[in-house]
C-alpha cells in the first residue's frame, strides 16, 4: 500500500507583501500633497499681508523668501526684512525665521538670530542684539491675536549719527498681548535689570544701579481697535468707549520708584492721553528733578510738584499722589507738569 504524494506547496501570495508598501506610498503622496498645499497657502498669505500693509500705508519688504520644513514643519526664512509705518517708525532685521508644526499650523514661533534694528522717526536707528530674540504668534481670529516677545541679554546700540537710547543693555525684555473675556485684551511688558546710558534721565535717577520696568493693563472694546493705521484704530477704539485699566505699572531706577497699582486711561479726540493714575513715589525730589532737567516735565513745576510729594509722604520715604491727564494737560495733584502725552497725531 502506497501513500499519496503530498500536494506541492503553494507559492506565497505577493499581494499581502505589496499592499502595506502601496498604502504607505499613498499616505506619503497624500501627506506630500497636503504639505505643498500648505506651503502655497503660507506664500499666498505672506503676499496678502504685504498687500494689506501697503493699503494701510505701511511698507513690508524682504529681499529673499524661502519656505521649507518638509515633511512635518513649515519653516519660513526672510532676509533683509523691513516694516515701516507712515510716521517713520520702522523695524528691520537681517534674517527672520518662522516655524510652525503641521499639526498646529496657526501657532508660529519667530526668531531674529542676527538681531534687529528699530528706527525712531527723529532720533534714528538702534541695533538690538542678544543671546535670544524670539516671538510667538497665534489665535489670529482673536481680538487681539496672541503675541509674545522675549529677549535675553540684550544690548541696545544707536547707529552712527543716531541719538542715544535710554538703555544700553537689559537682562530680559518681555511683551505679551492676549485676548480676554468680554471683548477685553491684556497688555503686559517687563524689563529686568536694565542698564542706563551714561547720561540721560535714567542715569540721573539710577546712577549705575539697575533699572526695571513693568506694565500690566487690560483694554476694553478690543473689537473696535481696527483701522487703516494706528491713528484710525485708536480713534475708533476711543469713540467706541474703549478704556485701559492699569493693574500694575512702575519704574524702579536704583533707589527711586515710580509705581501705580490702579488707574484708568483713555484717549481724547485730539489724540492726547486722558484719565488718572494713582502713584507711589519714592525718592520723589530726585526723580522729579531729573524729569525737569530732561524736559519731560516743565522745569518751573519741579519745585511745586516736589512740595506736593513731600506733603503726601508717609512715615517712610514713599509719597502717594494722583497723576491726572485732562484737557490736554498733565497734573500731579494740583500742580500742572506740562502737556498730556500724545498717543497719535490727528490728521
Amino acid at each position: 500500500m502506497s501513500l499519496p504524494d503530498p500536494s506541492p506547496p503553494r507559492k506565497p501570495r505577493r499581494l499581502g507583501l505589496i499592499l502595506p508598501f502601496v498604502a504607505l506610498g499613498l499616505a506619503v503622496a497624500a501627506w506630500s500633497g497636503v504639505w505643498f498645499w500648505a506651503k502655497g497657502e503660507v506664500q499666498t498669505r505672506l503676499d496678502a499681508a504685504q498687500a494689506e500693509f501697503a493699503r494701510a500705508g505701511y511698507q513690508l519688504t524682504w529681499k529673499d523668501r524661502d519656505v521649507g520644513g518638509y515633511p512635518f514643519r513649515m519653516d519660513v526664512t526672510l532676509t533683509e526684512v523691513r516694516l515701516r509705518e507712515p510716521s517713520g517708525w520702522a523695524l528691520e532685521a537681517p534674517r527672520i525665521e518662522g516655524e510652525a508644526f503641521m499639526h498646529a499650523i496657526t501657532h508660529w514661533l519667530i526668531a531674529a538670530p542676527d538681531g534687529l534694528t528699530f528706527v525712531r522717526p527723529i532720533r534714528g536707528p538702534v541695533t538690538v542684539k542678544g543671546e535670544l530674540i524670539r516671538a510667538s504668534l497665534s489665535h489670529f481670529n482673536a481680538h487681539p491675536p496672541s503675541f509674545s516677545f522675549e529677549g535675553v541679554k540684550l544690548t541696545f546700540t544707536p547707529q552712527p549719527g543716531a541719538q542715544p537710547f535710554a538703555l544700553t543693555a537689559a537682562d530680559r525684555v518681555e511683551f505679551h498681548l492676549r485676548a480676554g473675556p468680554g471683548d477685553e485684551g491684556g497688555v503686559f511688558a517687563r524689563v529686568d535689570n536694565g542698564k542706563a546710558r551714561l547720561s540721560g534721565l535714567f542715569a540721573r535717577v539710577a546712577g549705575d544701579k539697575p533699572i526695571s520696568i513693568v506694565w500690566n493693563s487690560t483694554l476694553s472694546k478690543m473689537r473696535a481697535f481696527t483701522g487703516a493705521d494706528w491713528p484710525d484704530a485708536v480713534r475708533h477704539w476711543s469713540e467706541a468707549g474703549g478704556s485701559m485699566t492699569v493693574r500694575q505699572a512702575g519704574i524702579t531706577a536704583g533707589d527711586a520708584v515710580v509705581g501705580s497699582n490702579s488707574g484708568s486711561l483713555g484717549v481724547s479726540r485730539d489724540g492726547r492721553l486722558t484719565g488718572v493714575l494713582d502713584l507711589t513715589l519714592r525718592q520723589a525730589p530726585r526723580t522729579l528733578g531729573a524729569l525737569g532737567a530732561e524736559g519731560v516735565i516743565d522745569q518751573e513745576a519741579v519745585g511745586a510738584a516736589t512740595a506736593v510729594a513731600q506733603a503726601r509722604q508717609g512715615a517712610g520715604d514713599a509719597a502717594q499722589a494722583s497723576l491726572n491727564f485732562q484737557a490736554g494737560r498733565t497734573t500731579l495733584g494740583p500742580v500742572a507738569l506740562g502737556d498730556a502725552p500724545r498717543i497719535y497725531q490727528p490728521r
